[in-house]
């Protein structure tokens, strides 16, 4: 950077902790619509109570016996997926236009951030071009899905940390059939995951990806967030 360089845009990061996907996902809708273009890029990390969410090209057949587990009919792309206690969520909601970014630039960026904090853990992991998400060894460890609205996104990156993983087995996760699925402390110690604190390492990942400056979290952003009108 030199000296007539901007100073790069700050990524607001926000811990929402454990919140019902509804919520979340009607406060990112909110937030953006009110948004504009001084509005800092937003980073929420979160995660969610039992939940099968079902993308707008989301065809029936995948969903397989989703029995007690709700299901939410969502406006993201892609088809249906899993959220559970122990995965973590990136949700990014950014202004592609102000990063110059497309689309598949974007989840690239997304994809690769979580590359970078599985190779913390020694852990190698790859995008797939024919099936968005990152693996390991063919299973699949992490889930993307996203909404963009006036060139604004929302929704976003879903990581498997220490997740059940059976619930997977009702549906065909992300429109795939006979994709094995796999969480991070199947692949590294728990001990070594528990002692991490995966929001701050995600965060730093996402920004570092999308050439943006990690700001400080605000006090009760996460009330601010999922109650704003």
């Amino acid at each position: 950077m030199t000296g007539t360089d901007p100073a790069p845009r700050a990524l607001r990061p926000c811990r929402l902790g454990r919140v019902p996907y509804h919520d979340c996902w009607r406060a990112m809708q909110r937030f953006t619509d009110a948004r504009t273009a001084a509005t800092d890029d937003a980073l929420w990390l979160a995660e969610h109570p039992p939940v099968f969410t079902q993308g707008q090209a989301g065809r029936a057949e995948h969903l397989l016996q989703p029995g007690e587990i709700p299901v939410v009919q969502t406006d993201r792309g892609g088809q249906v997926t899993y959220h559970g206690p122990g995965q973590r969520i990136a949700y990014v909601l950014v202004d592609l236009r102000r990063l110059k970014l497309g689309v598949r630039r974007f989840v690239e960026a997304l994809e690769g951030a979580v590359i970078d904090v599985l190779a913390d853990f020694g852990v190698a992991a790859e995008a797939r071009a024919d099936a968005p998400g990152v693996y390991v060894a063919g299973a699949k460890i992490a889930s993307v899905g996203l909404r963009v609205r006036h060139g604004c996104t929302y929704h976003g990156i879903a990581l498997n940390l220490d997740l059940d993983l059976s619930p997977f087995r009702r549906i065909n996760p992300c429109g795939l059939t006979g994709i094995e699925m796999t969480r991070l402390v199947d692949l590294v110690p728990p001990a070594e995951v528990a002692r991490v604190d995966m929001d701050a390492r995600l965060a730093a990942a996402v920004a570092g990806r999308l050439g943006l400056r990690l700001r400080a979290a605000e006090a009760d952003c996460a009330g601010r967030a999922l109650q704003a009108p």
